[in-house]
């Protein structure tokens, strides 16, 4: 997530390069076939592309709707994560006899964020990090998840039979949340937290786990790869064809070469709206403006650990580049 004032122009064109370079020879080849060989049959009537160009707008126009809308669910959700983080942590301390009860089950609840983040950063087939624009973007930047390994952060809460454990599951995350449900039946069996509490206890495991479910489910299932497509195909078409429908109307004002700038300009617009929504589409895939999950699982564990009556606490995440994630 971009945490400055905005990104900057020059960093937007170095991002969008390529595109211009391939719009840029796009546009010039028309016009200088046009111009210098006289082939004048290239002209076509800028109804044709105009309505390419409507056409396109809409379909640029409603994946850029749909991708911001993944992108802020996402948002919503997590932010729901760190609530209900807040919420367990504090029946925790007050629903349990037994203080060190209450830290496993804290100290569980951070691994269980921790591998769900883990998690949400695999990479996925269909997301756009590994595109090179998006590659060469990421040195600019931390993947906390990309830091370190997940061993080593289960390391951090857990003990080293229960780490082996989990990372012998195929879904770490949901053997966390078992394992919580287990320890808090131990503890009702064994007298340490009462049938009321417990019940309440074990709603709150129920709505960690929907919530969990629908980070997996923004996750696991992207954009319809068929409307991704059609959006491609239609900007492509139209910025194929815009020079040749600006021909004859820039040759008739005998300014035929400012068919390259305008139309290198138009293009670069439709082209930067479909870059834009690719890179909203994945909103967990390590990309620059991704929900930050490893600051919303810091925040979690701080304010938790403050509740505690801990002072060593852990320092929330540092942007770099004005990008934290």
């Amino acid at each position: 997530m971009n945490v400055g004032k905005s990104y900057r122009l020059r960093e937007f064109l170095v991002w969008t390069r390529r595109e211009l370079y391939v719009l840029l020879a796009m546009a010039v080849a028309p016009v200088a076939l046009y111009e210098l060989s006289g082939w004048r049959f290239l002209a076509i009537p800028w109804t044709v592309v105009a309505l390419i160009g409507t056409a396109t707008a809409f379909i640029v126009a409603f994946k850029n709707t749909q991708t911001y809308n993944r992108t802020a669910e996402a948002q919503q959700v997590w932010t729901s994560i760190l609530n209900a983080s807040k919420s367990w942590g504090l029946m925790s301390r007050d629903f349990l006899k037994d203080g060190d009860a209450t830290r496993r089950l804290v100290n569980r609840h951070f691994a269980w964020l921790t591998a769900l983040r883990y998690q949400l950063r695999r990479h996925r087939r269909w997301e756009s990090t590994i595109g090179r624009t998006n590659a060469e973007y990421q040195a600019r930047y931390c993947v906390p998840e990309h830091e370190a390994t997940l061993e080593a952060e289960l390391g951090k809460y857990l003990s080293a039979d229960e780490v082996q454990t989990v990372l012998a599951s195929r879904n770490k995350p949901t053997a966390l949340m078992a394992r919580q449900s287990a320890a808090l039946r131990e503890l009702h069996a064994s007298g340490g937290i009462v049938i009321n509490f417990f019940i309440e206890m074990e709603k709150a495991l129920k709505e960690l786990l929907d919530l969990q479910g629908r980070s997996e489910r923004i996750k696991n299932f992207p954009y319809p790869r068929q409307y991704a497509i059609i959006s491609t195909i239609f900007i492509r078409s139209f910025c194929v064809l815009l020079p040749f429908g600006l021909l004859k109307d820039f040759a008739a004002l005998g300014l035929v070469w400012l068919v390259v700038p305008f139309s290198v300009l138009v293009s670069w617009m439709y082209t930067s709206l479909e870059q834009v929504g690719a890179s909203t589409e994945n909103p967990f895939e390590g990309g620059a403006n991704d929900v930050p999950i490893a600051q919303i699982a810091r925040m979690a564990e701080v304010e938790i650990r403050e509740m505690l009556g801990d002072t060593d606490l852990p320092p929330l995440l540092r942007p770099k580049n004005n990008i934290i994630l």
